[in-house]
């Protein structure tokens, strides 16, 4: 037991027997103090510190427990997205196949109506033109007539006497008298 006293006491202080003192040494005290309270800390903190470890690790497991669930929700969840987008890819292409095919055929009813449009209204200008054209003729002709026959009734007038005017009416007159006997 003295080896264990002199630890306490310094090596060059020997107090007397049946004193109790406090060493001051920190050299000599600071071991044996911290290995008393590692001991304490160890024997009393041991289930605490155990405990503390067990609901962190329930706790640590827990998290990855739900975060693998997460994982594998947000996997499916991308699988279905996935399959949602193929399928809207798929009608997508099968609307615009569709919309090309329905532009075409629209465009060609546009180029076939506007030509029908364009050969009925080149068909109207054309009947339009030609009546116009027979009329403008109808009109020379009219006006040729009555320069001619008005030349022919100046010419007659300026020619005719009253001996030749009397012969005309009575030969006139003999035509008709055969024509009623007939």
């Amino acid at each position: 037991m003295k080896n264990v006293t002199d630890s306490f006491v310094p090596l060059g202080h020997w107090p007397s027997a049946g004193s109790f003192g406090l060493n001051t040494d920190i050299l000599a005290t600071n071991p044996i103090n911290l290995s008393v309270v590692l001991g304490v800390l160890i024997f009393f903190g041991k289930g605490v510190l155990s405990d503390l470890l067990d609901n962190r690790k329930q706790r640590i497991l827990n998290t990855i427990r739900n975060s693998e669930e997460l994982r594998e929700g947000a996997i499916e969840q991308l699988e279905k997205a996935r399959a949602r987008l193929r399928k809207v890819e798929i009608e997508a292409d099968q609307y615009r196949v569709n919309g090309y095919s329905e532009i075409e055929r629209d465009k060609l009813n546009l180029i076939n109506s506007t030509y029908k449009t364009l050969e009925q209204k080149e068909n109207s200008d054309n009947e339009r033109i030609s009546f116009e054209q027979e009329k403008a003729l109808n009109q020379v002709r009219q006006r040729v007539f009555q320069q001619a026959l008005q030349r022919a009734l100046g010419t007659l007038n300026s020619r005719l006497t009253n001996e030749l005017h009397l012969r005309i009416i009575s030969a006139n007159i003999g035509m008709l008298g055969t024509i009623k006997k007939k």
